[in-house]
């Protein structure tokens, strides 16, 4: 760079990057010429709803869209609150600086990153944009000498994204409001993801299974060595095996041999049993196999699930930090090619690790498929080079990063070693007509999976499992039966997605970008359109109205097809092949196929939102009700209904959150209802007002009730923790009724002490003093003596619960400049930085939080709902008014 003289040569180059983490490891590599400072990721965005928008477009007929689609979709950006502050800091460095470098990520989030702080902060100095794809000093200091300008392609195309977002999910979530239930959400991805997951449930909920037979042969060879075999056809005919089955239950090739009960084989291997048995065929395979590329975004994701049990959201948080301490390259890409450096650091590793017979002669290329210019142009894999083993690092990284970091290692060491070389062995054993087969397995040479096994932790275990060795056989020579025995299988309906096989699915089908797969998961179950059973992701009835309301109103918008296509487009407005506003215009007003807003106008007024919440699961053949079961989503969750409202025979019941949809069939659903009417029948009398006592079963679990629904208000009592409510008596149902009684009055202070049943399990209270009663005392026997005795006992205990437990405290935070710690509350870890709480997401163990994440998880807090947390009076600033006569507020901006 040249020399400056004056002024400028005593001030720094400010270097602005988007987390502290990363600004902490470039600061290691840069001179005291340099001052680092993040921008705590987006600077700007588009306004939360009508609420954010400045006071001069709250009058706009877009203003709820952040969009003014009247004007070429010119989008109104705004600082956020939670961003002002840093802003301020950011614009003193900068005036204080000698020049300016923008450092943020290579994508196009990052690119819009550089863009809005060249428009928000005006800089009168010289702006270079750095562009990296690992952190190490090579890296940067090849980034400095050849910095570029801020790529207009990208930013556009960006920008079309998050208009198009915006547009979808504003437009659409209103109309599920209103015919469906409010808090429901919409997006581009989003509903689409949502859909396939409905899709194979649908598929679960029509699959019929079909069980079948077969027989294993126990033999020895005249050796007498042992192996068993297969029965696989009889008299010519092949057995019938799974895959020969469809979704109804039904053969598909009646020519097949299907033995439908044990009774119908037993026949056969009673014939079998006395039958001599030769080796008829002996047939061997060989194969090679290649090593799975270097990792993608995606794949990643995928292996992590599988190996490590990672979500998708957890694996880019701990591989976000791993990027930004300067461990791996860019964790966002779609690219699976490996520079120079990093095959010839690769190959070093091999021949020093494995010696030259797991060394290909030449390196292996791969290439990726994918046309898009979002994201980095290498694989994720150990930065710099040579590469850092696992073992040197493991003191530096927590348990999660360093689990990681190991994957991505070995997977990388992988892709640059020899094909394995295999070969699999059929013996075909015959007599009495029937043929048996055995199948062994060997590896010749491992080559990659000394290092990597796709799906397994431990590479040596994965290969001795691999093997199956059958005994020496000659074709020709007899196989002596020891004995048989049948075997029964049942098909297995197509299996729920996890998080893994969902991602795969999407990618496949080019729908979104794998570097949003994991916020589009944690959106969906938070919206509770999905939960997850064994780490399956179920869909909840809510989903199915959804989809079903969007399959049938908005059919484009959760097309297949037409999602991938607007990656396509929007992948061509970032290499400059088409125009990002008339792209905009087709999609929302209409051209070759309906807009947006017209579609959405016409179904306000045509959709019957009864209809699209209800599902009628069939009609009983035989009892005394007949009625259709159908099942309707409501404001407070799914419930059925059989008969007319009103009528003399109509029933009705809660569904419980348990069951997943696939397990709803005709059966179960008229067993809650038969359980719901056996709820409306009282359990006894009260002795002295005559009313009913009921036991029910609400959203927080069984409880009785004093009186019928008509009442004014029935009087209602939780049972205490360890009932049953099939064990419940009047008598125990009527002191749970009885609850909160008074024990008498406190010797000291003569105010009433009571005993009661609250949230969190029995207590006794007096005035503003409470204490949990031990689990060996009941609120129905304790005395007013053992009450006074607890209530004068010191509340150490609760002091506890009050002052929740520091388990790490990091660095000071960006936004507030206090230390952010991770503390035990007592509904679990959370991490906070004196303003903002952000509770530890279920799979993410505390001791595995590093800075990186702790900031991370704060910010997605601050941006998930800004605005909406409440403040105190003190806290609590004036923000209309403020600004001087004709200036404007630089915070809010309309872009063209």
């Amino acid at each position: 760079m040249a020399k400056r003289t004056g002024k400028a040569q005593e001030r720094k180059s400010l270097v602005i990057v988007e987390s502290p983490t990363k600004a902490r490891t470039i600061r290691k590599y840069l001179g005291p010429e340099f001052v680092v400072e993040a921008s705590i990721g987006h600077v700007r965005d588009l306004p939360e709803g009508r609420k954010e928008v400045p006071a001069e477009y709250k009058h706009e007929s877009w203003a709820n869209l952040g969009v003014n689609v009247q004007d070429n979709f010119k989008p109104l950006y705004i600082v956020p609150p939670s961003k002002k502050k840093q802003v301020a800091k950011l614009r003193k460095l900068l005036k204080e600086s000698r020049d300016l470098y923008l450092a943020t990520d290579e994508d196009r989030e990052g690119e819009a990153i550089s863009w809005h702080l060249c428009q928000l902060l005006q800089p009168k100095v010289p702006v270079h944009r750095l562009v990296f794809h690992e952190i190490t000093e090579e890296a940067i200091r090849e980034a400095l000498e050849h910095p570029r300008q801020v790529d207009e392609r990208l930013v556009r195309a960006q920008e079309a994204r998050r208009i198009l977002d915006r547009l979808y999910g504003y437009e659409v979530s209103p109309l599920l409001w209103r015919k469906i239930r409010p808090g429901l959400s919409a997006g581009r991805v989003q509903s689409v993801a949502v859909r396939l997951i409905v899709e194979r449930e649908r598929e679960r909920r029509a699959f019929i299974p079909a069980t079948f037979w077969d027989a294993l042969g126990h033999f020895l060879t005249v050796r007498g060595d042992p192996f068993t075999a297969d029965l696989v056809s009889v008299d010519g005919k092949r057995l019938a095996t799974g895959r020969d089955f469809d979704a109804r239950g039904q053969i598909k090739d009646p020519e097949l041999l299907w033995f439908r009960s044990q009774d119908e084989i037993q026949q056969l291997l009673e014939r079998l049993g006395q039958a001599e048995f030769r080796v008829v065929g002996i047939e061997e395979k060989p194969y090679s196999k290649s090593p799975p590329a270097p990792f993608t975004t995606s794949t990643l994701q995928q292996e992590a699930h599988r190996k490590l049990g990672f979500t998708a959201k957890r694996t880019m948080l701990v591989a976000q930090s791993l990027y930004e301490k300067g461990y791996i390259t860019y964790m966002r890409t779609d690219s699976t090619h490996l520079a120079d450096v990093a095959i010839e650091a690769a190959r070093e590793l091999i021949r020093e690790l494995y010696g030259p017979d797991y060394l290909p002669a030449e390196p292996r290329i791969y290439r990726s498929q994918v046309k898009n210019a979002q994201e980095a142009h290498e694989a994720i894999r150990p930065a710099g080079h040579p590469f850092q083993r696992p073992e040197a690092v493991r003191s530096e990284l927590s348990d999660e990063e360093f689990r990681l970091f190991e994957l991505i290692w070995k997977r990388t060491i992988a892709s640059q070693m020899v094909n394995s070389r295999e070969r699999t062995v059929t013996v075909t054993i015959e007599g009495a007509g029937a043929q048996f087969q055995a199948k062994g397995k060997s590896i010749d040479f491992p080559g990659f999976l000394r290092a990597y096994v796709e799906g397994s932790d431990d590479p040596d275990a994965e290969l001795a499992g691999r093997e199956r060795l059958l005994p020496v056989m000659q074709t020709g020579e007899p196989a002596q039966l020891e004995r048989l025995e049948t075997v029964s299988h049942t098909t297995q309906p197509p299996p729920r997605y996890n998080e893994a096989s969902l991602t795969r699915k999407l990618e496949e089908m080019g729908i979104g970008r794998p570097s949003t797969y994991a916020s589009i998961i944690d959106t969906i179950l938070a919206r509770d359109y999905v939960y997850k059973k064994n780490n399956a992701l179920v869909p909840t009835w809510t989903a199915f109205c959804v989809s079903r309301f969007l399959e049938e109103n908005l059919a484009h918008l959760v097309d297949y097809q037409f999602t991938a296509q607007m990656e396509d487009s929007l992948d061509a407005i970032s290499r400059g092949e088409a125009e990002h506003l008339q792209y905009l215009r087709d999609f929302y007003f209409g051209n070759q196929q309906p807009g947006l807003k017209p579609t959405i106008e016409q179904s306000l007024q045509a959709i019957d939102a009864r209809e699209v919440t209800a599902f009628e699961l069939g009609a009983p053949q035989e009892g005394p009700h007949r009625d259709p079961v159908v099942l309707r989503v409501g404001r407070y969750g799914p419930y059925l209904e059989q008969g007319k409202r009103g009528s003399a025979g109509y029933r009705r019941a809660s569904v419980p959150a348990e069951i997943p949809p696939d397990e709803l069939t005709l059966e179960k659903a008229l067993q809650l209802l038969e359980q719901a009417e056996q709820q409306e029948k009282p359990l006894g009398f009260d002795p002295h007002s005559g009313k009913p006592i009921y036991v029910k079963k609400g959203r927080f679990g069984p409880y009785v009730q004093l009186g019928d629904e008509g009442d004014e208000k029935p009087k209602t009592a939780s049972l205490l923790k360890g009932m049953k409510p099939e064990e419940l008596t009047v008598e125990v149902a009527l002191k749970l009724l009885e609850l909160p009684r008074t024990l008498g009055e406190h010797p000291e202070t003569g105010e009433p002490i009571v005993a009661a049943n609250g949230r969190w399990g029995p207590y006794v209270k007096c005035g503003s003093e409470t204490r949990t009663l031990p689990a060996e005392l009941s609120p129905f026997d304790v005395t007013l003596e053992k009450a006074v005795e607890l209530l004068t006992a010191p509340k150490a205990a609760s002091r506890r619960r009050s002052t929740p437990e520091v388990l790490q405290t990091f660095g000071p935070s960006p936004h507030t400049q206090k230390p952010v710690q991770l503390l035990a509350g007592r509904y679990g870890p959370y991490v906070t930085d004196g303003e903002v709480n952000a509770t530890l997401p279920k799979d993410l163990a505390p001791e595995s939080v590093t800075e990186a994440m702790a900031l991370e998880l704060l910010q997605a807090k601050r941006q998930s709902a800004p605005g909406k947390r409440k403040s105190s009076g003190r806290r609590r600033k004036k923000t209309n008014g403020t600004q001087p006569p004709g200036e404007p507020d630089q915070s809010t901006e309309l872009t063209g």
